[in-house]
Protein backbone atom coordinates (compact mmCIF):
# COMPACT_ATOMS: atom_id res chain seq x y z
CA UNK A 1 0.00 0.00 0.00
CA UNK A 2 2.34 2.32 0.58
CA UNK A 3 4.56 1.43 -2.65
CA UNK A 4 1.22 2.43 -4.22
CA UNK A 5 1.20 5.49 -2.20
CA UNK A 6 4.50 6.50 -3.32
CA UNK A 7 3.65 6.07 -6.88
CA UNK A 8 1.04 8.20 -6.86
CA UNK A 9 2.80 11.30 -5.12
CA UNK A 10 4.99 11.21 -7.66
CA UNK A 11 2.70 10.26 -10.98
CA UNK A 12 2.44 13.52 -13.96
CA UNK A 13 0.14 15.96 -13.45
CA UNK A 14 -2.39 13.70 -15.67
CA UNK A 15 -1.95 10.80 -13.84
CA UNK A 16 -3.20 12.58 -10.84
CA UNK A 17 -6.25 14.00 -12.49
CA UNK A 18 -7.08 11.09 -13.46
CA UNK A 19 -6.77 9.56 -10.18
CA UNK A 20 -8.63 13.04 -8.49
CA UNK A 21 -11.80 12.18 -10.98
CA UNK A 22 -12.10 8.90 -9.89
CA UNK A 23 -11.68 9.56 -6.21
CA UNK A 24 -14.46 12.29 -6.92
CA UNK A 25 -16.64 9.45 -8.61
CA UNK A 26 -15.51 7.00 -6.06
CA UNK A 27 -17.00 9.55 -3.21
CA UNK A 28 -20.28 10.36 -4.93
CA UNK A 29 -21.25 6.38 -5.68
CA UNK A 30 -20.53 5.00 -2.27
CA UNK A 31 -22.57 7.96 -0.77
CA UNK A 32 -25.53 7.14 -3.27
CA UNK A 33 -24.97 4.00 -2.34
CA UNK A 34 -25.14 4.36 1.40
CA UNK A 35 -27.64 6.53 1.25
CA UNK A 36 -30.08 4.28 -0.83
CA UNK A 37 -29.35 0.93 1.68
CA UNK A 38 -31.03 2.95 3.93
CA UNK A 39 -33.54 4.45 2.13
CA UNK A 40 -34.48 0.93 0.71
CA UNK A 41 -34.32 -0.20 4.01
CA UNK A 42 -36.55 2.17 6.16
CA UNK A 43 -39.20 1.72 3.38
CA UNK A 44 -39.36 -1.55 3.56
CA UNK A 45 -39.51 -1.21 7.98
CA UNK A 46 -42.56 1.68 7.50
CA UNK A 47 -44.25 -0.04 4.74
CA UNK A 48 -44.49 -3.71 6.37
CA UNK A 49 -45.86 -1.19 9.49
CA UNK A 50 -48.05 0.30 7.36
CA UNK A 51 -49.62 -2.43 5.70
CA UNK A 52 -50.36 -4.16 9.35
CA UNK A 53 -52.33 -1.29 10.02
CA UNK A 54 -54.15 -0.84 6.32
CA UNK A 55 -55.19 -4.43 6.65
CA UNK A 56 -56.60 -4.56 10.18
CA UNK A 57 -58.63 -0.97 10.23
CA UNK A 58 -62.14 -0.44 9.13
CA UNK A 59 -61.70 2.93 9.13
CA UNK A 60 -60.14 5.26 6.37
CA UNK A 61 -60.00 8.11 7.78
CA UNK A 62 -58.10 6.37 10.65
CA UNK A 63 -55.58 5.00 7.94
CA UNK A 64 -55.42 8.42 6.55
CA UNK A 65 -54.28 9.75 9.70
CA UNK A 66 -51.88 6.99 10.64
CA UNK A 67 -49.95 7.51 7.41
CA UNK A 68 -48.06 10.55 8.66
CA UNK A 69 -44.88 8.89 10.35
CA UNK A 70 -44.21 6.52 7.21
CA UNK A 71 -42.55 8.74 4.90
CA UNK A 72 -40.24 6.37 3.32
CA UNK A 73 -43.71 3.81 2.62
CA UNK A 74 -44.39 3.95 -1.09
CA UNK A 75 -47.87 2.51 -0.34
CA UNK A 76 -48.41 5.38 2.16
CA UNK A 77 -48.25 7.35 -0.41
CA UNK A 78 -49.90 5.84 -2.92
CA UNK A 79 -52.90 5.36 0.11
CA UNK A 80 -52.66 9.53 0.52
CA UNK A 81 -53.15 10.16 -2.89
CA UNK A 82 -55.92 7.41 -3.39
CA UNK A 83 -57.80 8.53 -0.18
CA UNK A 84 -57.60 12.17 -1.47
CA UNK A 85 -59.45 11.41 -4.98
CA UNK A 86 -62.03 9.40 -3.00
CA UNK A 87 -62.97 12.10 -0.53
CA UNK A 88 -63.29 14.74 -3.07
CA UNK A 89 -65.07 12.13 -5.49
CA UNK A 90 -67.33 11.12 -1.85
CA UNK A 91 -68.03 14.92 -0.99
CA UNK A 92 -69.10 16.08 -4.46
CA UNK A 93 -71.27 13.12 -5.29
CA UNK A 94 -75.12 13.72 -4.33
CA UNK A 95 -76.65 9.91 -3.44
CA UNK A 96 -80.36 9.75 -2.90
CA UNK A 97 -80.37 6.46 -1.47
CA UNK A 98 -77.84 7.63 1.43
CA UNK A 99 -75.01 5.44 0.82
CA UNK A 100 -71.13 7.12 -0.51
CA UNK A 101 -70.37 6.15 -3.79
CA UNK A 102 -67.67 7.21 -6.19
CA UNK A 103 -68.04 8.91 -9.29
CA UNK A 104 -65.68 7.01 -11.34
CA UNK A 105 -63.33 4.15 -10.04
CA UNK A 106 -61.24 5.19 -13.72
CA UNK A 107 -60.85 8.25 -11.95
CA UNK A 108 -59.13 6.91 -8.66
CA UNK A 109 -56.88 4.27 -10.44
CA UNK A 110 -55.27 7.01 -12.81
CA UNK A 111 -54.53 8.62 -9.69
CA UNK A 112 -52.84 6.07 -8.03
CA UNK A 113 -51.05 5.29 -11.15
CA UNK A 114 -49.44 9.04 -11.24
CA UNK A 115 -48.61 8.28 -7.52
CA UNK A 116 -47.04 5.06 -8.25
CA UNK A 117 -44.88 7.21 -11.03
CA UNK A 118 -43.51 9.47 -8.16
CA UNK A 119 -42.91 6.90 -5.41
CA UNK A 120 -41.26 5.08 -8.09
CA UNK A 121 -39.25 8.23 -9.04
CA UNK A 122 -38.00 8.93 -5.07
CA UNK A 123 -36.12 5.41 -5.35
CA UNK A 124 -35.07 5.64 -9.07
CA UNK A 125 -33.31 9.15 -8.04
CA UNK A 126 -29.36 8.92 -8.00
CA UNK A 127 -29.00 5.80 -9.78
CA UNK A 128 -28.39 7.42 -13.06
CA UNK A 129 -25.33 8.76 -10.95
CA UNK A 130 -24.53 4.90 -10.37
CA UNK A 131 -24.56 3.87 -13.87
CA UNK A 132 -22.95 6.75 -15.61
CA UNK A 133 -19.90 5.62 -13.08
CA UNK A 134 -20.33 2.20 -13.46
CA UNK A 135 -19.75 3.12 -17.32
CA UNK A 136 -17.17 5.92 -17.24
CA UNK A 137 -14.73 4.88 -14.64
CA UNK A 138 -13.04 2.29 -16.58
CA UNK A 139 -12.74 4.36 -19.60
CA UNK A 140 -11.15 7.23 -17.03
CA UNK A 141 -8.80 4.50 -15.88
CA UNK A 142 -7.98 3.50 -19.65
CA UNK A 143 -6.93 7.44 -20.27
CA UNK A 144 -4.59 7.13 -17.68
CA UNK A 145 -3.22 3.67 -18.73
CA UNK A 146 -2.79 5.04 -22.50
CA UNK A 147 -0.81 8.43 -20.81
CA UNK A 148 1.34 5.92 -18.64
CA UNK A 149 2.51 3.95 -21.19
CA UNK A 150 2.95 7.36 -23.61
CA UNK A 151 5.53 8.60 -20.70
CA UNK A 152 7.17 4.82 -20.26
CA UNK A 153 7.88 5.43 -24.62
CA UNK A 154 9.30 8.81 -24.04
CA UNK A 155 11.01 7.69 -21.01
CA UNK A 156 12.84 5.20 -23.19
CA UNK A 157 12.94 7.70 -25.93
CA UNK A 158 14.82 10.45 -23.66
CA UNK A 159 17.46 7.65 -22.10
CA UNK A 160 18.02 5.77 -25.27
CA UNK A 161 17.45 2.67 -23.24
CA UNK A 162 14.39 0.08 -22.63
CA UNK A 163 15.68 -1.23 -19.22
CA UNK A 164 13.14 -1.41 -16.32
CA UNK A 165 14.12 2.08 -14.65
CA UNK A 166 13.45 3.77 -17.48
CA UNK A 167 9.42 2.06 -18.31
CA UNK A 168 8.59 1.25 -14.62
CA UNK A 169 7.38 5.12 -13.71
CA UNK A 170 5.35 4.74 -16.48
CA UNK A 171 3.95 1.42 -16.30
CA UNK A 172 3.41 2.07 -12.67
CA UNK A 173 1.18 4.69 -13.00
CA UNK A 174 -0.60 3.15 -15.82
CA UNK A 175 -1.24 0.45 -14.20
CA UNK A 176 -2.43 2.24 -11.19
CA UNK A 177 -5.53 3.87 -13.10
CA UNK A 178 -6.56 1.02 -14.48
CA UNK A 179 -7.09 -0.41 -11.12
CA UNK A 180 -8.47 2.32 -9.95
CA UNK A 181 -11.12 2.78 -12.47
CA UNK A 182 -11.82 -1.09 -12.01
CA UNK A 183 -12.18 -0.32 -8.38
CA UNK A 184 -14.45 2.23 -8.64
CA UNK A 185 -16.48 1.16 -11.24
CA UNK A 186 -17.45 -2.29 -9.59
CA UNK A 187 -18.94 -1.24 -6.57
CA UNK A 188 -20.69 1.64 -8.97
CA UNK A 189 -22.10 -0.74 -11.03
CA UNK A 190 -23.24 -3.70 -8.32
CA UNK A 191 -25.32 -0.55 -6.43
CA UNK A 192 -26.45 -0.10 -9.29
CA UNK A 193 -27.82 -3.72 -10.38
CA UNK A 194 -28.79 -4.22 -6.96
CA UNK A 195 -30.96 -0.69 -6.59
CA UNK A 196 -32.75 -1.46 -9.57
CA UNK A 197 -33.87 -4.85 -8.65
CA UNK A 198 -34.66 -3.86 -5.24
CA UNK A 199 -36.79 -1.20 -7.36
CA UNK A 200 -38.32 -4.16 -9.44
CA UNK A 201 -40.10 -5.79 -6.24
CA UNK A 202 -41.40 -2.60 -4.75
CA UNK A 203 -43.03 -1.51 -7.67
CA UNK A 204 -44.68 -5.18 -7.90
CA UNK A 205 -45.92 -4.72 -4.32
CA UNK A 206 -47.02 -1.48 -5.05
CA UNK A 207 -48.90 -2.59 -8.04
CA UNK A 208 -50.38 -5.20 -5.37
CA UNK A 209 -50.97 -2.89 -2.95
CA UNK A 210 -53.22 -0.41 -5.82
CA UNK A 211 -55.04 -3.67 -6.63
CA UNK A 212 -56.25 -3.92 -3.28
CA UNK A 213 -57.33 -0.37 -2.61
CA UNK A 214 -59.39 -0.28 -5.52
CA UNK A 215 -60.84 -3.59 -4.66
CA UNK A 216 -61.85 -2.00 -1.20
CA UNK A 217 -63.03 1.23 -3.25
CA UNK A 218 -65.11 -1.00 -5.40
CA UNK A 219 -66.96 -3.21 -2.87
CA UNK A 220 -67.79 0.11 -0.53
CA UNK A 221 -68.01 3.00 -2.54
CA UNK A 222 -70.01 1.75 -6.06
Amino acid sequence: MLDIIEIAKHSGLVSRFVILVLLILSIGSWKIIIQKLLQFKKARKQSIAFLRIFRTSNKFNEIREACKPFIYSPQAGLFIAGFSELSFQLKTQTNISGKPKIKSLDSIARVLDRAKIVEIGRFEKSLNFLATTAAAAPFVGLFGTVWGIIDAFESISVHQSASLVAVAPGIAEALITTAAGLIVAIPALWGYNHFVNQIKDISAEIEDFTLEFLGIVERNFS
